[in-house]
């Protein structure tokens, strides 16, 4: 039997271009039929347009689409996790849903895993992002290579390819705050690039603000690496350092020119620049004492409202499925991570 591939994609403010994206993918699994089986999980990470209305239509139209509402903004990567617990397939594919990922390239990514990579990322030679974008690009990376030990010369992205038992070890954690690159990376380095094609956004804008980078770049080096803590002990011991120099500065100049006068200026300077790297080393460490706190708290990666589509087809396809589904669509409650649905195990 030929290999199930499930695809997944967090939708936000998606509804003029997921149906063509989905004919995209279409077309290309299409090509592939003769090696590949796919099914497709489309995550709505409850978008303020008519973009979960458009996943239902799909799934109405799709037997192997499955659409899932979460009950409120999680962010993508716990969008991704909630379709992760999703997947049936052998291998998974992860894209945007916005067209700039180019859907021809899912053979490329596959074939990648069949030569042996644990997980396929693709490589933009000219991303069509914004200035913003692109230079929240670099500072993700510089911090992926810094925090979480990603090889230089290893490219990531939100278009990747994956193995089955990389998307079992993702799903072991169970945590708020998931960070997908950071559980790709600590579970292999079988990794490699596929050069693709990024294409322009042809309608909307991205949904990236300052903020949610901010988010996501904190999410990635307290949830995932201790580094931080150990750079604010670095730069604590290097201040207290500086400050025995500058005590011993002060006391030999009193000695030998005791006219010298003990300067206000510098005294109130060495306070606030002290004072001011101990509030971020306190506020560093209270990050991570609040992640654990919720952590402990069992606060969920996601809430999802209600999942269609998943009632088309029989168990043994192994498509979104669910036994034992009555017609119509399921509504539900689900908190995040290691709840599984009735009759889906």
């Amino acid at each position: 039997m030929n290999k199930l591939v499930s695809i997944v994609i967090p939708c936000y403010r998606s509804a003029e271009m997921l149906e063509g994206v989905v004919a995209d993918i279409g077309r290309e699994m299409d090509n592939l039929k003769d090696k590949y089986r796919w099914e497709l999980i489309l995550v709505n990470d409850c978008s303020p347009d008519n973009t979960f209305e458009v996943i239902r239509r799909l799934c109405e139209k799709h037997k192997n689409i499955c659409g899932v509402n979460l009950a409120r903004n999680f962010g993508q990567h716990a969008a991704l996790m909630a379709g992760f617990h999703q997947v049936k397939g052998d291998y998974l594919v992860c894209m945007d849903d916005d067209g700039q990922t180019p859907a021809d390239a899912i053979g490329d990514l596959l074939q990648g895993l069949e030569e042996g990579s644990d997980v396929v990322y693709a490589r933009y030679e000219h991303k069509h992002h914004n200035a913003f974008r692109n230079f929240g690009s670099r500072v993700n990376d510089l911090m992926l290579k810094f925090m979480l030990g990603k090889p230089s010369d290893l490219y990531v992205s939100s278009f990747f390819a994956a193995r089955r038992f990389i998307v079992d070890e993702m799903l072991r954690y169970q945590n708020a705050y998931p960070y997908v690159i950071g559980l790709v990376l600590r579970a292999t380095r079988n990794i490699k690039n596929v050069t693709v094609e990024h294409r322009d956004r042809k309608t909307g804008e991205s949904g990236y603000t300052l903020g949610k980078l901010l988010g996501l770049w904190f999410n990635g080096f307290t949830a995932f690496s201790e580094k931080p803590l150990r750079l604010a002990t670095m730069i604590g011991t290097g201040c207290a350092f500086l400050g025995f120099l500058y005590g011993l500065y002060t006391i030999i100049k009193k000695l030998v020119n005791p006219l010298v006068p003990i300067g206000f200026s510098s005294l109130m300077s060495a306070i606030m620049f002290i004072g001011g790297m101990l509030m971020l080393m306190v506020g560093l460490v209270g990050e991570y004492i609040g992640r654990m706190y919720i952590c402990m708290n069992n606060a969920p990666q996601y809430v999802v409202r209600e999942i269609v589509g998943e009632e088309m087809h029989k168990p043994e396809d192994g498509l979104c499925n669910g036994p034992g589904q009555g017609p119509g669509e399921k509504e539900q409650e689900q908190n995040g991570p290691g709840r599984t649905r009735p009759g889906n195990n």
